[in-house]
């Protein structure tokens, strides 16, 4: 599989994550459409809730969409999530992972992200990517996938 598009994103502190920082270790980047929206919620909280089986194997979590840090800092403190959420303002690194494009919802197009996740393994290479995702079992099917393929 091919090397990742590097990127660096501001979190809801203003602290610059980089993929570069997370090399030797595995990584989940999930992007969501929008904070406090119903399917973005029980995503992230489903991530929340097995935070600690990520954590435990050195797995990073990072969240990314489009809002802003003040949006991200209300939203991780709501629902108390311990993974960082990256602000992709312009929609660059979306648009670099193949996942914002065309939306049609209610009639309606528009721009915006198209809910995916990326498994990246320690050499910062691509090892599965999710596209049809249900927002309620998604962060316990990635993890289970990861210990299918590296298992402890």
């Amino acid at each position: 599989m091919t090397r990742d598009p590097v990127f660096s994103l501001p979190d809801a502190a203003g602290n610059l994550v980089s993929l570069a920082d997370l090399r030797g270790r595995r990584a989940v980047l999930y992007f969501y459409h929008r904070d406090n929206t119903s399917g973005c919620t029980k995503e992230a909280c489903g991530f929340r809730d097995i935070y600690s089986e990520y954590r435990a194997r050195n797995i990073a979590v990072l969240g990314i969409s489009t809002d802003g840090a003040a949006s991200h800092a209300k939203f991780a403190a709501k629902y108390q999530l311990p993974f960082p959420l990256l602000c992709d303002s312009k929609a660059e690194v979306a648009t670099a992972y193949g996942c914002y494009g065309l939306k049609k919802f209610m009639g309606k197009e528009f721009m915006g992200i198209i809910r995916s996740t990326f498994a990246i393994d320690p050499d910062g290479r691509i090892e599965k990517v999710y596209c049809k995702i249900k927002p309620e079992s998604h962060a316990a099917e990635i993890l289970a996938d990861l210990l299918e393929i590296s298992p402890e």
